[in-house]
């Protein structure tokens, strides 16, 4: 359970410095530009304590999957990005690898 928590707070640390990485525009406004930093360095960290548990694949599956499929929903809510049948088929699809590692893999944590 612990190690979940960490997985989580590290997704949602990266997701958080891209959504910045927006907000900073080509790194020339400075609050933004330190959540970025700040935020990216938070999620290589956490990322790596769960790789203790983890297995590497699946952390990075999950993290980037799980990533992508926020930051999609975070630009169609904050700054009104459209969403055609191509995205949504893609974020679709990444929902069910998602689901197909948790569910079926056989890779267990140590």
């Amino acid at each position: 359970m612990k190690t979940a928590i960490i997985f989580f707070f590290a997704v949602l640390s990266e997701v958080t410095a891209t959504t910045a990485l927006k907000f900073s525009e080509g790194f020339t406004k400075l609050i933004p530009s330190v959540i970025v930093v700040v935020g990216y360095g938070a999620s290589f960290y956490l990322l790596s304590l769960s790789l203790k548990v983890m297995p590497i694949g699946m952390a990075y599956a999950l993290w980037s999957g799980i990533g992508i499929v926020l930051t999609v929903i975070a630009g169609i809510i904050i700054w009104r990005e459209s969403m055609d049948w191509a995205r949504g088929i893609g974020i679709f699809l990444i929902i069910v690898g998602i689901l197909i590692i948790n569910l079926f893999s056989k890779s267990v944590a140590h």
